[in-house]
């Protein structure tokens, strides 16, 4: 029972960590990416845990557009260290926008 309890109190530990230390990243296919992508990075200031380039245009100007898009990928990808690169996750995508879908 012991090792049970340390068991899940290092899983608690280190998903408390990544959720607060990792963002998962969404850029869903456009024009430039047009298989889309899903990225797993460290996290900044203005980040969520599960964001998109759309979340984030929709937070800081209250819509979505593509040179927001443009400029918070670039933006991002400058300023952090990405972990993995993984195919793009339409669910995740889907997860970030509170299940809104923008033109692509």
């Amino acid at each position: 029972m012991p090792k049970t309890m340390a068991s899940l109190a290092i899983a608690a530990i280190l998903a408390i960590a990544a959720y607060t230390q990792l963002t998962i990243f969404v850029v869903q296919p456009i024009g430039a990416i047009p298989e889309g992508k899903t990225i797993v990075m460290l996290r900044l200031n203005k980040t969520e845990f599960i964001d998109s380039p759309d979340a984030m245009c929709m937070r800081i100007q209250e819509g979505v557009n593509l040179l927001c898009r443009g400029m918070v990928m670039a933006a991002v990808v400058n300023k952090t260290k990405i972990l993995a690169r993984l195919p793009y996750m339409d669910w995740l995508y889907l997860i970030s926008t509170g299940g809104k879908r923008f033109d692509r």
